[in-house]
């Protein structure tokens, strides 16, 4: 999906994940409508569903980059620790561990908020604007991971662009 800055991308990722209702019109999974959804029913969609990545990243500052991440998985029970590990050394921040969230530059947090995003199964992916602070090499790391998770998954994949896109095979690109 893609559309300038102020273009409603986020807005729509926080509309279909239940963070936000002032919308017109229905969102449907499933053919229901989402705002038929009781607390239980969205606490498993977004267990099970959906793989969230918002745009701000979401991280807890005062812990590690692994403690970030082992948030996510202890709830999943997705990954082993070998595979996160992996991740991060694929990303290239291996050395980064054990390093506070907050005093990494915002590109190492977004690649940390990456693999906690991929610590989840899920039916979509919902990444919004995954790749805004990488540089191409990562964006094609990035890309290959999600790729490959997805399929592992049988996932699909919805991410949001103003202009550096995940560089991914998109079947469909949307224009906001």
């Amino acid at each position: 999906i893609m559309a300038e800055s102020g273009g409603g991308k986020s807005s729509l990722c926080a509309y279909i994940y239940g963070y936000r209702t002032d919308y017109e019109g229905t969102i449907r999974f499933d053919n229901r409508s989402i705002g038929e959804l009781s607390i239980a029913e969205w606490c498993n969609v977004r267990r099970n569903d959906i793989a969230y990545l918002p745009q701000e990243l979401r991280l807890f500052p005062e812990l590690t980059a692994l403690e970030n991440v082992e948030l996510k998985n202890r709830l999943s029970r997705h990954k082993t620790s070998e595979q996160i590990a992996e991740m991060f050394d694929r990303l290239g921040i291996a050395d980064k561990l054990n390093s506070p969230v907050g005093k990494l530059s915002i590109g190492q947090q977004q690649r940390v908020a990456i693999i906690r995003t991929l610590c989840q199964p899920c039916s979509f992916f919902l990444l919004d604007e995954p790749v805004s602070h990488l540089d191409a090499a990562n964006n094609s790391i990035v890309a290959r991971m999600v790729t490959e998770e997805a399929e592992r998954l049988g996932a699909g994949i919805i991410a949001t662009s103003v202009g550096n896109n995940l560089d991914i095979n998109a079947e469909e690109v949307l224009r906001l």
